[in-house]
């Protein structure tokens, strides 16, 4: 991922707040108080989109966002407006979510929760990029039956939280 898309996922993920950018409740900004703030020309925040190994950024007519992956902190965004600019979807399999060894024993005694962001990230298969940071040693299996469960535009799944007895499995990465 190149210095302008990770400036600008940081901004539209976590810190618009503190910069002073205006931002809708479900994550939209203007793309020229964006350019301006990060002093960058177009072409750059373009190039930028376009490039983001996730698929992050979101561009429709001159407004900007990051798809998921909002911080709560600072930031004007709601989950309910997120939400609402989201998918429902009904998975009918297990959803995955990774994590390290040493997380393992509080995932399962209390679940997974989003602290400080919006949602927790869930992918449809064990092969996924989504969630599969370098630390992952461990693929937690969840029954997502109960919970609302959410597509950002970039195919990433969310919830608000996952309860320890959704988590039914837990496969080690190897």
């Amino acid at each position: 991922m190149s210095r302008d898309s990770r400036a600008i996922s940081r901004l539209l993920r976590h810190t618009v707040g503190e910069r002073g950018l205006t931002m809708s409740s479900d994550g939209w900004a203007t793309i020229a108080d964006v350019l301006n703030l990060l002093e960058l020309p177009r072409d750059r925040l373009d190039a930028a989109v376009l490039e983001n190994d996730k698929q992050r950024l979101q561009v429709d007519g001159e407004r900007i966002r990051a798809c998921q992956g909002h911080s709560l902190d600072g930031m004007p965004v709601t989950r309910e407006a997120l939400e609402n600019s989201w998918e429902r979807v009904y998975p009918d399999h297990l959803l995955w979510h990774g994590t390290t060894r040493a997380a393992l024993p509080a995932i399962q005694r209390e679940g997974l929760r989003p602290e400080r962001r919006t949602h927790v990230h869930l992918a449809a298969s064990k092969d996924s990029p989504v969630g599969r940071r370098t630390a992952v040693e461990v693929l937690l299996g969840v029954d997502s039956g109960n919970l609302e469960v959410f597509r950002a535009p970039n195919g990433v799944l969310l919830t608000r939280e996952v309860p320890a007895d959704a988590i039914v499995r837990a496969d080690a990465v190897h």
